[in-house]
């Protein structure tokens, strides 16, 4: 099991940013995460909000054995072309330090930044899908020429490349089939959140939020198996829970976490995500509690 945190890009880097992601690193979490939003919901929308990329450049400088990664990048306000290059960049950077994180996105304030209307749901799972191959062919060649519906790539150089090979790790977040299929196909991991449909409901329940994501997992494993039949690994990609949106009480204390970390082991997950603790949010936690799970859960279970 890998314990990891995600960390919103709400620090100033001069103000104790740079402090928290070395913090990071000093209490092992083996990958740090930020998110890859223009803005994000209240009670962030109006308050300090930084890109991810840069961000995670500064961290590269401020760390040296910490993994990085976005939860998640999405075609809302990106291109593959321009986002590689920044990605090879930053894993040049970083010595191999960097996952890319990346999901089909929503129809949130990202999706009408750039002066256009929310594409519909097909068109926002066609693109997706075309990002991602694309972002794939991208990375592992030198030079690229594609034509695609919504994404095209004329000539474009990639050099040195990547220097994780063949290509740096994508963890796919996706629940619905067509994501579940990218994944089985691209990701080194595969992302959940859980079921918002159930965490969400006013009945909600962490037994109820379990089975949900049970049955994410075993869509999952039959997208694996389509793709085992084409010659693809049939074990299928890592299993990665970015909680924080469920209805479980996981960091009241580190037994909460090791009885949650452990059910969610017997479920097949390879790593757990944490949000650094931030006040007056959905995120507040305890520093001390949360820092004493960072060092001593895993050795629990």
């Amino acid at each position: 099991m890998r314990l990891s945190t995600c960390i919103l890009p709400v620090h100033r880097w001069a103000d104790g940013g740079r402090e928290v992601w070395q913090r990071a690193e000093e209490l092992g979490f083996h990958t740090a995460y930020t998110y890859d939003h223009l803005s994000w919901r209240e009670p962030f929308r109006d308050g300090p909000w930084f890109g991810a990329v840069p961000t995670m450049t500064a961290a590269a400088g401020a760390t040296s054995r910490l993994r990085l990664g976005t939860l998640v990048t999405s075609p809302n306000f990106r291109h593959p072309v321009t986002l590689a290059k920044e990605l090879v960049s930053l894993d040049d950077i970083s010595g191999g330090r960097v996952t890319l994180g990346v999901g089909a996105g929503s129809a949130s304030a990202d999706a009408t930044a750039l002066g256009r209307e929310p594409w519909p749901v097909r068109e926002r799972a066609d693109r997706f899908g075309e990002f991602v191959a694309l972002l794939d062919t991208l990375l592992t060649q030198d030079v690229t020429t594609h034509t695609g519906t919504y994404y095209s790539a004329h000539e474009v150089r990639m050099l040195p490349g990547c220097v994780q090979r063949p290509r740096i790790p994508f963890a796919v977040a996706a629940t619905g089939p067509r994501g579940m299929r990218l994944a089985a196909r691209y990701g080194q991991a595969w992302v959940t959140t859980g079921d918002p449909k159930v965490s969400n409901a006013p009945d909600a329940t962490p037994a109820r939020s379990r089975t949900a994501i049970a049955a994410q997992l075993d869509r999952l494993a039959a997208a694996c198996a389509t793709d085992a039949a084409e010659g693809r690994d049939a074990d299928g990609p890592r299993k990665v829970l970015l909680t924080g949106f469920t209805p479980d009480r996981l960091l009241d204390s580190v037994d909460a976490f090791v009885d949650f970390a452990g059910t969610y082991a017997g479920l097949g997950f390879d790593e757990i995500v944490l949000h650094w603790p931030l006040p007056d949010s959905r995120f507040a936690a305890d520093q001390t509690v949360f820092e004493k799970i960072a060092s001593d859960a895993l050795a629990q279970l």
